[in-house]
């Protein structure tokens, strides 16, 4: 979970707030109902959505998400796998009584810092990765996977070169992140042009 939970708490911070649940869903989808981690994850999951609404005018679902969100959260420490929890919780009950907070959303710490893209090592960057091309628009998420593996690949072999430094800059360079799909994506369809050129040669 610790990958997940970063990279999504990352991905919070630089303002994505609606594309930070797709870092912890898999996850939180994959737990037994109830239980303490999966009510944490549950009740982030809405702490986003409700920033989310609340900044996009649906007040009255950002309202009601507020509300879940703490009643998920309730009970939980007040530094639950070292996120601030005491500040979410009372960020919601500010959120529900007046969305326009959302205006100024809180930022999410975890063990006492806020952790942005560039405090992210490579398998919580993998994950970042993923996940902004399959919730934001434009990016091909099959590329990112493919370019996420290759990455993978290099970092086994102790060789963080070429695609490691892309799949790190396609998510840490917010500004030019379209630029970096771009190359991302000649790059990896290069690689695959090689991998088909040479599979069955030997079979």
């Amino acid at each position: 979970m610790d990958d997940s939970l970063r990279a999504g708490v990352a991905i919070y911070n630089a303002g994505a707030y609606r594309a930070a649940h797709g870092a912890w869903e898999a996850t939180w989808l994959s737990l037994d109902r109830g239980g303490d981690d999966e009510r944490f994850l549950h009740g982030l999951i809405q702490f986003t959505a409700a920033v989310h609404h609340a900044r996009d005018g649906n007040d009255s679902g950002a309202v009601g998400l507020a509300r879940s969100a703490r009643e998920y959260l309730d009970g939980l420490g007040d530094d639950y796998r070292g996120v601030d929890l005491a500040g979410v919780r009372t960020f919601l009950a500010r959120l529900e009584a007046d969305p326009a907070v959302a205006d100024d959303p809180l930022a999410l710490r975890l063990d006492g810092g806020v952790v942005t893209y560039d405090d992210l090592d490579f398998d919580a960057v993998a994950v970042a990765a993923e996940t902004l091309a399959e919730e934001l628009d434009g990016y091909d998420e099959d590329i990112v996977a493919d370019a996420v593996a290759y990455a993978r690949d290099e970092v086994a072999d102790g060789a963080q070169t070429q695609f490691t430094a892309m799949v790190f800059d396609f998510v840490r360079n917010e500004a030019q992140r379209g630029l970096v799909f771009q190359r991302l994506s000649e790059h990896v369809r290069r690689r695959r042009r090689r991998e088909d050129d040479v599979s069955g040669l030997f079979e």
